[in-house]
């Protein structure tokens, strides 16, 4: 069995900047068709036999921003890949959101489960749910271009990154950066995070970390202070061992706020999330949904594919009743 569990506003994003369609009412809409069309290309490729939306809370991640009140300050906005403008940015940012909002409407008339937490990072929630009990057996595929969920990637938990055309497993991760999953959130919180505006150590990046600290590629589980150990045991220290010494409330700050082995959410937040996991009964109202996407002025749109999984789903589950 394999679950697709999608990164939702990070694949909407995507599709929001590249798609310049236009409802028959005048009204930009390139983001929630373009998302929607993604989902039929994930589907038919992915071939799931679950399909978990996964959107990230209103505010973002209040137990991250207590931690570091400039995580993830100072972002550009977004820029979208065409010169033809013919609204303001009040009224781009308000239409945007309208997009975004009717995204999750569409998908409420489908078996795909939704997930949107106040305050909470949709990274949080995947990752909860890669690490659910009800999940252990399933092959999960997250979808998403976030190096974040690097260390989530194990025997059953894979990463497919659309933009970047790329499929990452365990065993690539460590081919590729020398560096083992499950060290991937201290490798990082070394080097830092510019996205998120989280500083790293000055000068130092992923091989450097891999080059000098090669036990990180094994499956065991590393913390700071090992690497402060490794650090002070140098005869010749070089200024990346210093810098570690130096830096270590930086680099446990970073940690903090990197990883996603232990999610920072609620005990609330994980108790819904083991409600919905358990107990969604899965219907497909398909008529409500073209009757929705018609309001608003979208065309027709093929998703053959994830109708038919959809129906799938649906069937699947009342079987199982039986």
């Amino acid at each position: 069995m394999r679950v697709m569990i999608v990164d939702a506003l990070n694949q909407f994003l995507r599709s929001y900047i590249v798609d310049p369609s236009m409802s028959i009412h005048g009204q930009p809409i390139g983001g929630s068709k373009g998302f929607l069309k993604i989902l039929n290309k994930l589907t038919r490729e992915i071939k799931p036999d679950k399909i978990i939306i996964v959107w990230d809370g209103e505010g973002g991640s209040k137990k991250r921003k207590a931690v570091n009140k400039n995580y993830k300050a100072g972002r550009k906005p977004i820029r979208l890949n065409r010169d033809v403008r013919n609204m303001s940015e009040q009224e781009e940012a308000e239409n945007k959101s309208w997009q975004q909002i009717r995204v999750l409407e569409y998908l409420n008339y489908t078996p795909a489960i939704q997930f949107l937490e106040p305050y909470v990072e949709a990274d949080d929630v995947i990752a909860a749910i890669v690490q659910h009990p009800s999940m252990q057996e399933w092959e999960k595929v997250i979808v998403s271009s976030d190096k974040d969920f690097f260390q989530l990637l194990d025997n059953k938990t894979v990463l497919y990154r659309p933009t970047q055309k790329q499929v990452l497993n365990k065993n690539r991760v460590l081919e590729e950066f020398k560096i083992h999953p499950t060290n991937f959130a201290l490798a990082r919180a070394l080097v830092g995070d510019a996205s998120d505006n989280l500083v790293g150590i000055k000068g130092v990046g992923l091989g450097t970390v891999a080059k000098r600290f090669p036990f990180l590629a094994e499956e065991k589980t590393y913390h700071l202070e090992d690497l402060v150990e490794d650090c002070l045991e140098q005869e010749k220290p070089l200024k990346v061992h210093h810098a570690i010494v130096e830096d270590q409330e930086l680099i446990k700050e970073n940690y903090k706020l990197m990883q996603l082995y232990t999610p920072l959410i609620s005990v609330q937040t994980n108790t819904r999330i083991t409600e919905i996991l358990e107990d969604f009964e899965p219907e497909f109202n398909k008529s409500g949904l073209r009757a929705e996407m018609h309001r608003d002025g979208i065309g027709e749109v093929a998703l053959t594919d994830i109708f038919a999984a959809f129906n799938r789903f649906v069937s699947d589950f009342k079987k199982s009743l039986d």
